[in-house]
């Protein structure tokens, strides 16, 4: 799998990956990551690519000549995603459905945004991360990289992990507990500790509902609408 990334700034996407497990899923040819910055592609003599918005407004907006020779360059099997906060929200299921992609290319907007005819003309999909305004599309496409490739076959350590995280149902996932037992005179549920696997599961369950009616009530509904057809 291979993710090229359209920026200004590619120092603060690179970084990310010289640690932990990313790292180590480049190293074993788990996934590549390239860059193409469009200032290399700008036309003007000292590689300007924003300007003024048409019709007015306050500050500078990414034109389209840059950023359209830019994504000119990608090959027919580039699946291309803007960052943007007008996107449809990235969940869980668009990881795992995106994992199957062989080339996605996220482009990372600046300024005010970017000119709407380039993403009209190229965008495959726009993805928000939250409702809240950031200084660029950097930290996005690394939210969405990072749990794009914790789905690809190999890159976590144990793949059961995957299947008992927080939003692969719409429960939230239960409280963990690491050693020791007792820490600082506090202590873990007292059925984890008994070895009976099938009551263990019970309380986790019963401790999920409540986290998610608490943190994501929303989601306890389509946990009950969802058990529901299943009976």
């Amino acid at each position: 799998m291979h993710f090229t990334y359209v920026t200004l700034f590619s120092n603060l996407i690179e970084g990310y990956f010289q640690d932990s497990i990313l790292k180590r899923a480049i190293e074993s040819n788990k996934f590549q990551i390239s860059f193409l910055n469009p200032r290399d592609y700008s036309a003007s003599k000292h590689a300007k690519v924003d300007d003024t918005c048409v019709g007015g407004g306050a500050g500078m907006v990414m034109t389209p000549q840059p950023l359209f020779d830019t994504l000119s360059t990608l090959d027919d099997e580039a699946y291309i995603i803007f960052a943007a906060p007008v996107g449809k929200q990235f969940t869980q299921n668009d990881a795992k459905r995106l994992v199957n992609k062989a080339h996605i290319v996220f482009v990372s907007g600046r300024y005010e945004g970017i000119d709407e005819r380039v993403i009209e003309s190229f965008a495959d999909e726009v993805f928000s991360i939250g409702d809240y305004v950031l200084t660029g599309g950097e930290l996005p496409s690394l939210v969405m990289t990072d749990a794009i490739v914790r789905n690809i076959e190999g890159v976590l350590g144990n793949s059961e992990s995957l299947e008992t995280e927080s939003f692969e149902t719409p429960l939230l996932e239960a409280p963990s507990f690491g050693k020791p037992p007792i820490y600082n005179n506090l202590g873990v549920p007292s059925e984890y500790l008994k070895g009976n696997h099938s009551r263990i599961q019970a309380l986790k369950l019963a401790m999920s509902e409540c986290k998610t009616k608490y943190f994501r009530p929303e989601q306890l509904l389509k946990h009950k609408i969802r058990t529901s057809y299943e009976k």
